[in-house]
């Protein structure tokens, strides 16, 4: 019985690309002589994408199309492709030829030598600003230090995942989903590949520095309370830096500086912004434990079992 693979494709006003792609990515996957299925999200496109997907999907019925009512955003679509997806190894890539799908290949690979979920991670970035490849490389590192995950940096949507690993996903019953951070959440065997990413085949990309600083902060909030700790952490600093303040004028009153009534008031304001952020800093403790008992992940996720029905 021959494996199948879902390959799934968001796409966002990509009417230049999906002609190119379709060619470039079957001619490459139908190397593998297995079965597989390319399912495209149109996330409520503004040209003529859900055309071309009609049509594509008219001549070739491996193609599949998930039509949105208006453009809900790459993490919802590739959650909808997921939740479709009949596949063994489900794959999701970019149609604009940026996820060359050779590499996809190459996931295939460490998927059949034993490997849950592959990474793509990004050597060279070829199209990208100087500001988005520091902006990017920066957030990554910082993610990780407040989640305390071993999020792969350098790595976009562009995975491979085992059919188990999807299913865990979607049993996750909260609604705002980063994708990026529950293949790490999970678990399971992991390993990523390298690889060059080229220029756009065609078209240019549809991400705004707005919609990269809503994913970014969708990635910090679902999956680190780190902000809500951030008031302890001020509050401590500050109540001590001005308890400081205060022993350093008390010496320098006993030695016989004298020091107006204006300079005492600041070490006193500290304190007080101080104690009060401290307070607030405890409030937000609570917070973020409500906050992870409302998102509602399991305590764990069982891998496989052996002679247990």
């Amino acid at each position: 019985m021959n494996t199948k693979y879902s390959i799934l494709v968001p796409a966002y006003n990509e009417q230049e690309v999906l002609k190119i792609f379709y060619d470039t990515a079957t001619k490459q996957f139908d190397t593998l002589k297995e079965d597989y299925e390319i399912i495209f999200v149109n996330d409520g496109s503004k040209d003529n994408t859900y055309s071309i997907l009609k049509e594509l999907a008219e001549q070739d019925k491996r193609i599949k199309v998930i039509n949105f009512s208006r453009n809900f955003g790459q993490q919802a679509a590739e959650l909808a492709a997921l939740q479709y997806a009949t596949g063994e190894a489900i794959i999701i890539m970019d149609c604009d030829l940026q996820d060359p799908p050779e590499v996809a290949l190459q996931m295939i690979e460490k998927w059949k030598e034993g490997y849950d979920v592959v990474h793509g991670k990004r050597k060279k970035r070829q199209s990208e600003t100087a500001f988005k490849k520091l902006t990017a490389h920066v957030y990554y590192r910082f993610l990780r230090r407040i989640t305390g995950m071993d999020i792969p940096t350098d790595t976009g949507e562009f995975k491979l995942y085992d059919r188990k690993v999807v299913e865990a996903i979607l049993k996750l019953p909260e609604h705002n989903r980063y994708l990026r951070a529950l293949a790490t959440w999970v678990g399971f065997k992991q390993t990523s590949i390298s690889f060059d990413r080229p220029n756009r085949s065609a078209g240019v990309t549809k991400w705004t520095l707005k919609k990269m600083i809503k994913l970014a902060e969708d990635g910090i909030i679902a999956n680190s309370a780190y902000p809500l700790a951030l008031a302890l952490k001020c509050g401590i600093f500050l109540s001590f830096a001005s308890l400081l303040t205060f022993i350093v004028f008390i010496i320098l009153a006993i030695v016989g500086t004298s020091l107006s009534l204006v300079a005492w008031l600041f070490p006193t304001v500290g304190l007080l912004a101080g104690i009060i952020l401290v307070m607030q800093g405890f409030s937000n403790l609570y917070i973020g434990r409500v906050y992870d008992e409302v998102k509602g992940r399991p305590n764990y996720i069982v891998s496989e079992t052996i002679n247990i029905e």
